[in-house]
């Protein structure tokens, strides 16, 4: 600095500092968690991923395996993947054909059909969830730990704006 320009008492430029990082602490933290939530979100899909295509499936018929744990109509199954019944029609087919997924007569409407896993769908099933859930970035957290984080992420969720 030259002699003709004048510098802030280093209290002023100390007490500016303490009062902007009082400021954005909380700012701070929330951008960190976010941040930190996003790599989570992204390693835990791109793991999701990596076990899915060792598996020899697509990501959507490894969803619609996870969620055919009980039998579903096709309608059912489209709202718990979130897409349009004739999607999943795509899905089951190749499934059916795969031998994984069987239709069935509904129990209770006889316009409707359940989707059924066959015992080669249960069994990948069972070898899906356990390889995404054992190698998953979360495995090393205790039970305990990762009830703790579900909580934590439901009440956030809970008290978020929807949009």
């Amino acid at each position: 600095m030259s002699p003709s320009t004048s510098r802030p008492p280093a209290t002023d430029v100390a007490t500016d500092v303490a009062t902007d990082v009082a400021t954005d602490v909380a700012t701070d933290v929330t951008e960190e968690l976010r941040a930190l939530v996003y790599e989570l979100s992204r390693r835990l899909d791109e793991h999701s991923r990596q076990c899915v295509t060792e598996l020899g499936l697509t990501l959507s018929q490894a969803n619609a395996l996870r969620d055919l744990g009980t039998p579903l109509t096709t309608r059912e199954l489209a709202e718990r993947m979130c897409c349009e019944p004739s999607n999943v029609t795509f899905v089951i087919d190749r499934l059916e054909a795969a031998g994984l997924v069987r239709r069935q007569p509904h129990p209770h409407d006889r316009r409707a059909r359940h989707l059924v896993l066959t015992p080669a769908g249960v069994e990948l099933r069972h070898r899906l969830l356990d390889q995404v859930s054992r190698q998953s970035p979360l495995a090393h957290l205790s039970g305990s730990e990762r009830d703790r984080l579900r909580d934590h992420l439901l009440r956030a969720l809970d008290r978020a704006p929807t949009t």
